[in-house]
């Protein structure tokens, strides 16, 4: 049987290309340890499951300080 890890569903670097964000259509960054993709304008996390962006408003996650570049 094979071993499946989070690296079998990597998000296709063409796909990140063109993705922005719903809210701000602002850029998106990937962070792949936590499998979201990260909209500094919106301050939200959209989270990647199964290597497909859920690019859903309701579904992402409200980012704090902290988690903000600078």
């Amino acid at each position: 049987m094979p071993h499946h890890s989070r690296s079998d569903h990597e998000v296709d670097p063409k796909l990140l290309e063109i993705l922005v964000c719903p809210v701000s259509k602002g850029p998106l960054e990937y962070n792949r340890e936590r499998q979201e993709l990260i909209s500094p304008a919106a301050r939200l996390a959209y989270p990647i499951r199964d290597g497909i962006p859920i690019m859903l408003a309701d579904e992402a996650r409200p980012l704090d300080e902290s988690e903000l570049k600078r």
